[in-house]
């Protein structure tokens, strides 16, 4: 049983990677053909499209009643990709930041995160009512983005591959699948590892389930630091942590209330000491160096040692 549900949790894994990456790739190749920004494609489906396995684990774990999974990955999901992923892209080469992610989106994801805790401080739950909120939070998000893209003058630093528009659209149809079926996997393996046990789902949620959904934005900002772009880093993890936060909650709460127990102030309170740590971190020398990054995995190891006890 055990042995099955180890299976069910790794394959799961594999199909919300694979999917993605899929996903991204024909949605991105798709907005190319019709014009669309390589800024805005950035900031919106290559952040958002690493964010879908967190999307499709929390939405599928909140439709099956286990809401210590869908708040779980979603906090644990931002902690990781702060102090894990920027932390070691960090240690691996300096992180340039852009001025608008220093200025504006690392606050506003410590803003929302607040939001977020006040939410399940409040009620002990985020509430449909409230789901719908960070929904239109999010609606505002993407309008913030478009004005974003018209005022920038960056260049195009590499052309959209070429790509037919009927392979697009499979790659976008077959990893949207793979997305949904594997996040069932995931879930229910993870679900009856947590049972077997005797494992919170808070737990299992913040540390396995977390790294597993994350596994997009890992790959991405490594691939981009050994590749000498490392300056896109920052900003597609602060996007899918403000996409986590607003799409993948708020989704979440519309489809039921999501209990917010009080455990979870701790893990929302480190998510937002992970933004701040992230800010100070660039404020300086508008760049994420080496330094900074060891101090965040240094961070998230005292993290995890406060979830072992």
């Amino acid at each position: 049983m055990i042995f099955i549900s180890i299976i069910l949790l790794v394959v799961g894994f594999a199909m919300l990677v694979k999917g993605a990456d899929w996903f991204v790739d024909g949605a991105a190749s798709l907005a190319a053909r019709f014009g669309i920004p390589q800024l805005v494609i950035g900031l919106t489906i290559v952040a958002m499209g690493t964010s879908l396995p967190e999307a499709a684990v929390s939405i599928t774990a909140a439709l099956k009643g286990n809401a210590g999974i869908t708040i779980g990955n979603v906090l644990g999901s931002n902690i990781l990709n702060v102090l894990i992923i920027l932390g070691t892209t960090a240690v691996i080469i300096p992180v340039a930041i852009q001025k608008s992610t220093l200025l504006y989106e690392i606050p506003f994801m410590m803003v929302i995160s607040g939001v977020f805790l006040a939410m399940g401080i409040t009620r002990e739950a985020v509430t449909r009512l409230e789901g719908v909120m960070l929904g239109l939070f999010f609606i505002m998000y993407l309008v913030y983005l478009y004005f974003l893209s018209k005022r920038s003058k960056t260049a195009e630093a590499e052309e959209q591959k070429k790509m037919s528009v009927w392979k697009c659209l499979l790659l976008i149809v077959a990893g949207g699948i793979m997305i949904v079926l594997g996040s069932d996997f995931a879930v229910n393996g993870a679900t009856e590892l947590a049972r077997m046990f005797g494992v919170s789902e808070r737990f299992i949620g913040l540390t396995i389930v977390a790294l597993g959904t994350s596994l997009p934005e890992l790959v991405t900002s490594v691939t981009a630091a050994k590749k000498g772009n490392a300056d896109i880093a920052i900003g597609n993890i602060v996007g899918s942590n403000i996409f986590n936060i607003l799409f993948v909650s708020g989704m979440s709460a519309i489809i039921c209330d999501v209990p917010f127990v009080v455990s979870f102030r701790v893990d929302a309170v480190v998510a937002i000491l992970s933004g701040m740590l992230l800010w100070l971190g660039c404020v300086r020398h508008k760049e994420l160096r080496r330094s900074s990054g060891a101090v965040m995995l240094l961070a998230y190891g005292a993290y995890f040692v406060y979830l072992c006890q």
